[in-house]
């Protein structure tokens, strides 16, 4: 089944409900009607009630299938309040949460983090940073886990019969050891969602001790750390991405590697590798390239680009709606 035919069968019926803060955009707008239309998911709006809806009507879409909240006028507010103060632990006070909390990006998040809806979708007129911040801070990151990390799901050829995992591509710089373990166990986890069996290559510009240098032992380490805290993934490194993923090399750089030359998931050392990785990929490979994902959560945020289009919109909401059901 082709994969996004999948995922929408995964979410179909579950009343899954969807913040976008950025509900005035064209690209939002246009893709959560289809969400709606489509009874995949209930888009969630944040604004003026009477100005939102007077929006949707002026662009011929039906209110009727859409859930709007405004920040200055919710019985919820106080609520939120609260449970801002608390999360922070001491470092807003309630009038500096009041002030915080009329943000787009944090009421949408606390209504994520509340249970009102089940994800967020945001990043189309907003920094990374605006979008992913307010999840650190509100959501933060699962159980043993301690960074978040950000995933392309590249897709190619007929019925998507061709899947893999490229992270990190869009958060952490330049990861230590542990942060780089962290990310590929996340990375796995995604992985799953995709139906990919998660096969983790940990990239390097060395295999097996062909190259030496700081970076060649960060990844080692890594590697090392992914090893003995989860057994159960199967992970190798340092590998070179040809022995990662073509056979002939893998027998030839690395024969007794239980993941080279059939590997799914690639963990990069830097986000540098990782972003020009995957825009190769995507440019001369003929990839699809859906994402970022961002992965480590406790509940699913997604980033838009700023560049991204209504497509976009309407498939990284149904990857977002889908992490929900983890």
């Amino acid at each position: 089944m082709e994969l996004f035919e999948s995922l929408k069968a995964k979410i179909s019926g579950k009343n899954l409900k969807i913040v976008f803060p950025e509900g005035t955009d064209i690209r939002i707008l246009g893709a959560a009607n289809r969400l709606s239309a489509d009874k995949l998911v209930t888009p969630v709006f944040i604004g003026n009630i009477e100005e939102v809806t007077k929006g949707l009507i002026d662009r011929g879409i039906n209110p009727e299938g859409f859930e709007i909240y405004d920040p200055n006028n919710c019985v919820r507010f106080p609520q939120m309040i609260e449970t801002f103060v608390s999360l922070r632990k001491g470092k807003v006070t309630k009038e500096q949460a009041e002030n915080v909390l009329k943000d787009p990006n944090y009421f949408g998040t606390m209504l994520v983090q509340m249970g009102i809806a089940d994800g967020m979708v945001s990043g189309a007129i907003h920094s990374t940073a605006d979008t992913v911040r307010p999840a650190l801070q509100i959501i933060k990151t699962k159980p043993g886990v301690k960074s978040v990390s950000g995933a392309f799901v590249m897709v190619r050829g007929r019925d998507d019969n061709e899947k893999y995992l490229f992270a990190d591509c869009a958060i952490n710089i330049k990861p230590d050891s542990a942060t780089l373990a962290d990310i590929a166990v996340a990375s796995a986890e995604t992985a799953k969602l995709f139906d990919i069996e998660p096969k983790v290559a940990m990239l390097s510009f060395s295999t097996k001790g062909s190259g030496k240098s700081e970076d060649v032992d960060r990844v080692v380490e890594a590697t090392a750390i992914l090893k003995e805290a989860h057994p159960e993934i199967e992970v190798d490194g340092e590998l070179q991405f040809d022995a990662a993923f073509v056979p002939a090399v893998a027998r030839q750089k690395a024969p007794d590697s239980p993941v080279a030359g059939k590997a799914t998931v690639f963990i990069f050392p830097e986000i540098q590798s990782g972003n020009i990785g995957y825009k190769i990929a995507q440019r001369l490979g003929n990839f699809e390239a859906l994402g970022p994902i961002l992965q480590g959560l406790n509940k699913p945020v997604a980033d838009l680009s700023r560049g991204c289009n209504e497509e976009d919109v309407y498939k990284l909401a149904i990857i977002t709606a889908s992490q929900a059901l983890l």
